[in-house]
């Protein structure tokens, strides 16, 4: 490793990594004078926990200390008395502390040019790096079934894969997003069914929240029959009584359920009630539906996307107004027509690892992962089992998994890695399908499908079921944000006309709900709290966006930004925090790309805005006489809010101008 002394024409993408860069090459260089045996070592580079211990540190004289059988003190100290830092270093001095850290104090006027210079530089693409070798990334996410409005459960599922979209893509990386419909399955037979029992099409509300009604009665209605259907025949034979107990358990819960719908939407439940009850075996008719749907019958096909097409439009209204969007929509329908589901179930059939039981086929994925050793590759542990699953029913239709797997092939033929984005309750159905691609001999596919987990949002007091037509949509959660939003503005801005209002309390609202959903780690639960998510004063999207409009209000005031900048003007101790927290962001970036992690950059946006906040409250930037220092002070005022605008459009999250 070379001593580098001259900043390269890459510099500007990453300055926080040039700055850690030059200190490494001088370690490097300076350890390996006085200890020429330590030539293959890796210097990590931290920050301190305190700025009075500098702005960056290292351990390394104590990880080479028991090689070398010397105190980390005595290494430390030697290794100072022979770095060599360049005149026109970034790095000021090199201190040894306590045990024998290596302690890096910057240059805070060499640094600060480097920084703001980088910012304007490359203004909207700071912060996005790209990387060498971009790959085609097919990401699926959403595929919401198309029998319901959305949910707020569903929403972090579309906000989420909206937002990895956006980082993967600012990382260089070729994106496409894809929606799967799923139309194939018994919750779109069971609207369709429902659907084609109301003579007459009308609703006044917005049209997936319709169907999501039909879909909520009829499955009640349905199951209403089929509970009754099956406690008549347990008393003609004489059944057992714990079974008459349990039937008899769920037919008074459907029949409380049944209550509330009717109380909700009466004209539909009775134009259904009156129609269903006269039918013996709705049951057996929603496996007709099922059935002539995968065979391509020409009415049901007609019935059942005209239906599917109608709530698709709904969702498309809603994603529209989050600035969601989609390169394709993948019909599920499509693959049963084609033939793909048919050849998988072929090739599956003829692996010694599926069999047939009652004319059911199974994959067993407990035998294959033994068989073809691939626990490493699926990233799963010694003692987890994976348990056999079914592959069709014993009719011979298929099941979601089949036609995920014939999916999953499509995908590849577009994209060399593909992105599930799908919760947590679908963990296994994922490595079935991987484990099923190992079957099949494509193991390079197997191991380039990735699964984007996520887990649910609570509403403190609301179970969520569709089927039972208790979901919280997302629609009414941003509709309650939205007036939530209005009063905010209505306070903070009382002379604005009323539709600036609106558009402001509209921008607000979907940030701060799209911020709720991607601010938690993944995998952990949100709780969806109105009191955190328009929390003006702490991590919300209101907060960051309020030190965003802060920094506009000061560059309003102020006026043209002069130049030069006089870069040593900038010396007060929360000027370097701040000028290093933005030269961070490229980093931070990177890393939240490669391990898909866009709650790191939403923390990223609120340490930063709260670091502003301490700045404006406590730092004089508009009533100075000193000129220099003011357009100083602007300029950093200027960087800050390109760099949070940047970090924010990147997680998909528009900031308000005013607020």
């Amino acid at each position: 490793m070379k001593l580098q002394t001259k900043k390269n024409a890459n510099n500007t993408d990453n300055p926080f990594k040039t700055m850690i860069d030059e200190y490494r090459s001088i370690l490097y260089e300076a350890i390996t004078i006085e200890y020429p045996t330590q030539k293959n070592i890796v210097i990590r580079i931290e920050e301190p926990p305190s700025d009075k211990f500098g702005d960056l540190s290292t351990n390394i004289c104590l990880q080479i200390s028991k090689e070398l059988r010397t105190s980390p003190r005595k290494i430390a100290e030697r290794i100072t008395n022979s770095i060599k830092i360049p005149e026109n270093s970034y790095i000021e001095r090199v201190d040894v502390a306590g045990s024998g850290y290596l302690n890096c104090y910057l240059k805070t006027a060499k640094i600060t040019e480097l920084v703001i210079n980088s910012i304007r530089t490359l203004n909207t693409d700071y912060g996005f790096p790209k990387i060498d070798q971009p790959k085609k990334i097919l990401i699926e996410h959403s595929s919401i079934n198309p029998v319901h409005a959305i949910h707020i459960g569903q929403a972090r599922n579309s906000i989420l894969g909206d937002a990895i979209s956006r980082i993967l893509r600012a990382r260089g990386h070729n994106i496409k997003t894809h929606f799967y419909i799923n139309d194939a399955g018994r919750q779109s037979a069971i609207v369709a069914y429902g659907f084609d029992k109301i003579e007459k099409f009308q609703s006044k509300t917005k049209i997936d929240h319709y169907i999501g009604q039909i879909y909520s009665i009829t499955s009640c209605l349905i199951g209403i029959q089929s509970c009754k259907k099956k406690l008549l025949e347990l008393k003609d034979n004489k059944g057992n009584k714990i079974d008459e107990t349990d039937i008899q358990s769920k037919l008074d819960e459907w029949t409380s359920i049944a209550l509330q719908l009717h109380n909700k939407n009466p004209d539909i439940y009775e134009e259904l009630r009156k129609k269903i009850i006269k039918i013996s075996d709705p049951e057996n008719e929603i496996n007709n539906i099922l059935r002539k749907y995968e065979e391509a019958d020409a009415s049901t096909k007609s019935l059942i996307r005209k239906v599917t097409e109608l709530c698709i439009q709904g969702f498309k209204q809603t994603f529209s107004r989050l600035k969601i969007n989609f390169n394709t929509w993948d019909w599920e329908s499509d693959l049963l027509w084609s033939g793909n589901v048919l050849d998988i179930i072929q090739k599956l059939s003829e692996s010694k690892h599926v069999s047939k039981e009652e004319d059911v086929l199974k994959l067993r994925s407990d035998q294959i992962i033994e068989a073809l050793e691939i626990r490493q590759m699926l990233g799963i542990s010694d003692d987890f089992m994976l348990p056999s699953v079914s592959l069709t029913r014993s009719d011979g239709t298929s099941l979601y998994l089949t036609r995920d797997i014939a999916y999953s092939l499509v995908k590849f033929d577009q994209a060399k890695e593909v992105i599930n984005v799908v919760g947590i309750e679908q963990l296994h159905e994922q490595l079935h399908v991987r484990v099923a691609l190992s079957v099949l001999g494509l193991n390079k596919l197997a191991k380039n499908l990735r699964h984007f987990v996520f887990g649910l949002v609570k509403f403190p007091g609301e179970k969520m079921s569709s089927r039972r037509g208790r979901i919280v949509t997302l629609d009414d959660v941003v509709e309650e944000g939205f007036k939530r939003a209005y009063v905010e503005v209505e306070k903070r801005s009382p002379i604005l006309s009323s539709e600036e209002k609106k558009n402001m309390a509209e921008t607000i609202s979907i940030g701060a709900i799209k911020y709720a959903l991607l601010s938690v780690e993944p995998l952990h639960e949100v709780v969806f709290s109105w009191d955190r998510v328009l929390n003006f004063n702490t991590n919300s999207a209101p907060f960051i966006n309020y030190g965003y409009t802060r920094a506009n209000g000061i560059l309003k005031k102020v006026g043209n930004i002069s130049l030069p900048i006089n870069y040593t003007k900038l010396e007060h101790p929360l000027e370097k925090r701040l000028i290093l927290s933005l030269a961070k962001f490229p980093s931070i970036f990177i890393d939240a790309s490669d391990r898909l992690r866009p709650d790191e950059l939403a923390t990223y946006a609120n340490q930063l805005a709260k670091q502003f906040h301490e700045y404006y409250e406590k730092v004089d930037i508009s009533h100075l006489d000193d000129d220099e220092l003011k357009n100083s002070r602007v300029h950093l005022i200027n960087v800050f809010k390109i760099v949070v605008s940047n970090c924010m459009e990147v997680l998909g999250i528009v900031l308000s101008e005013r607020m």
